[in-house]
């Protein structure tokens, strides 16, 4: 029953999101990115989007509104890990080595890696928060690796998708 409920969930934000980047172009397709992006527990599959974007608009542009609105989004997580925080009174051995370890090496590149790449970003994002990392820092981060991210997938449309329609008969 959860399962039906929960595909039928994405089924709809699939079809809602591609009708109003089709309706609305990239205003749609930046709310689109952010929404996908803020749902920390359940995956919106926004990056398909982008892609099917990436095949009718011009592919930067896409990759750098969907960026955008992915690093907002992504701010979901941080600030869940900022509330967490400010509630954990006692910080284990970890935390203390987690916070030496990114005063030493900085966490920037990580973030761009996670946010570049299909890793757990939102978990990557809540980890900077609890570690109380600059939130410019991790939205600065966060916008280099989603739109890098992003850009690579609507060119990926761009060039792909005629194919894919093609081969599948649509």
């Amino acid at each position: 029953m959860a399962l039906e409920w929960l595909a039928h969930l994405l089924a709809q934000f699939q079809e809602w999101s591609t009708d109003a980047v089709g309706t609305w172009g990239y205003p749609a397709l930046f709310l689109v990115s952010l929404i996908g992006n803020a749902s920390y527990i359940l995956p919106l599959p926004s990056i398909l989007i982008v892609f099917i974007a990436g095949s009718t608009l011009n592919p930067w542009l896409v990759g750098i509104l969907a960026g955008l609105g992915s690093a907002i989004g992504e701010l979901t997580g941080y600030a869940i890990g900022r509330g967490a925080h400010r509630v954990v009174e006692k910080r284990g051995p970890w935390f203390n080595r987690a916070e030496k370890w990114i005063e030493r090496r900085g966490v920037f590149v990580v973030l761009v890696v996670f946010a570049a790449t299909p890793l757990p970003d939102d978990i990557a994002g809540t980890v900077a928060g609890l570690l109380n990392y600059s939130w410019k820092k991790f939205l600065i981060a966060s916008f280099i690796g989603k739109t890098a991210m992003c850009t690579a997938v609507a060119w990926a449309g761009y060039y792909g998708a005629g194919w894919l329609l093609a081969y599948f008969g649509a």
